[in-house]
């Protein structure tokens, strides 16, 4: 037993930076060590436990990191308001949002500015609707592109609002894929989809998967995985 563990008498729950954030415990049956991660707009501390690891040990395993964690979460963007700051992310530029209440509800995009009208008090929910539909056009298009690529029927492509997880692929062949990408430029989103792509054909990170990935993703895809590490945070600061 680690010393640490010995007198420890913790709560679920952390303090970090003046916040009091709970500690989520998930336990995979792979799991062979703790991990332990922020949630990406810092609203949590998560932690993957094996089976055999007691719950205490896990959260006294997050109180001990919790310098760690302070640091993590100095590094969580500000969150922004997109109807406020009339600006909008979409595909890794930065977009003006012009509203006005004369202007047509339905919005019209150019290359810097999104038009809007409709009530400005429902600007905001509807401004995310509309990032949400572009996702979907993009990401299925997309799928298209890497199953064809990969020589695989074109899966079908669902939106998730996970926060912990950028994609995902079910063993009936789904692709779920978090519509927040849609935010980032175009070669990050791309290459979550080519990613779940191969694991319609191997569920798992072989060298086999990743030879696969290698061969139908166009561009660097280790560029684009440190692109997310550093950056994906600030895909969850514009609505909550």
């Amino acid at each position: 037993m680690i010393e640490w563990l010995r007198d420890a008498h913790l709560e679920p729950e952390i303090e970090i930076a003046g916040r009091l954030l709970p500690i989520e415990l998930r336990r995979h049956p792979t799991a062979k060590r703790l991990t332990l991660r922020l949630a990406p707009d810092g609203s949590a501390v998560r932690i993957t436990l094996p089976r055999w690891c007691a719950s205490k040990e896990a959260i006294a395993f997050a109180h001990a990191r919790a310098e760690w964690l302070a640091q993590q979460v100095a590094k969580v963007p500000q969150p922004r308001d997109p109807a406020a700051e009339r600006a909008l992310d979409y595909r890794g530029r930065r977009l003006s949002v012009d509203w006005s209440a004369e202007a047509p509800r339905k919005p019209a995009l150019s290359e810097t500015e999104l038009r809007i009208g409709g009530p400005e008090d429902t600007l905001g929910t509807r401004l995310s609707r509309w990032l949400e539909a572009q996702a979907l056009v993009l990401f299925e298009e997309d799928a298209g592109f890497y199953c064809a690529r990969a020589s695989l029927p074109v899966a079908p492509v669902r939106l998730t609002r996970a926060k912990r997880r950028w994609g995902s692929c079910s063993s009936e062949g789904v692709l779920r894929l978090n519509w927040r990408l849609v935010q980032a430029p175009d070669t990050i989103r791309r290459s979550v989809v080519a990613h779940e792509v191969a694991h319609l054909v191997h569920f798992d990170h072989s060298p086999a998967f990743h030879a696969l990935l290698g061969s139908i993703y166009e561009d660097d895809i280790e560029a684009a995985n440190r692109w997310l590490s550093q950056h994906g945070r600030s895909l969850y600061a514009s609505f909550g």
